[in-house]
């Protein structure tokens, strides 16, 4: 059940959220960062917005949203190391802001924006040619050598991802129709 279905103002959660995840890309943005004072009351302002705006039913929307994105995140987390425990705790923020279904919705987006941004910023910093002469490399390393070398330390292929910015443009993508004067 999304929260548009629940009833009540998702408005003044919708801007919530926005807030919390713009708070959070500038910190991941100029630290590398997304801090627990961010994420750990977003998800108990995002779980009581959501109750107090759609009552009980607004808050299980919320708890669903909550661990389904907390869950899916923290798998991400156990199998990809390079992601940080604060990507983790923002996603789920969002989940329990948003409710189920547009939480799982913003961390689609989030995942596909980042994915184009990270891309983006490779063929900029490499080129495609060189980029392309790479990763035909890997998967030969991959299917016929059966392993992976590390990308060096200081390569653009060890760029940091910057989620927190995604997740916010994956907010706006999500919710924009609730920021548009009823």
């Amino acid at each position: 059940m999304s929260s548009r279905s629940a009833g009540g103002d998702v408005t003044l959660t919708t801007w919530a959220m926005l807030l919390l995840t713009a708070v959070a890309a500038v910190t991941d943005f100029r630290r590398q960062k997304i801090y627990n004072w961010t994420t750990y009351p977003g998800i108990v302002l995002g779980l009581g917005l959501q109750g107090g705006t759609a009552g009980w039913t607004g808050l299980e929307d919320g708890v669903w949203g909550f661990l389904a994105c907390g869950g899916i995140m923290l798998a991400c987390f156990v199998f990809f190391p390079d992601l940080g425990g604060g990507d983790v705790k923002l996603i789920a923020m969002l989940g329990a802001g948003l409710g189920l279904n547009d939480g799982i919705l913003a961390m689609l987006w989030t995942f596909v924006i980042g994915f184009c941004a990270g891309l983006a910023f490779l063929i900029w910093s490499v080129g495609a040619r060189t980029l392309l002469l790479r990763t035909v490399s890997t998967l030969r390393e991959v299917l016929v050598l059966r392993r992976v070398s590390p990308a060096a330390p200081g390569s653009p292929m060890r760029r940091w991802l910057y989620l927190a910015p995604a997740a916010l443009a994956a907010v706006l993508i999500v919710r924009w129709q609730w920021l548009l004067p009823q």
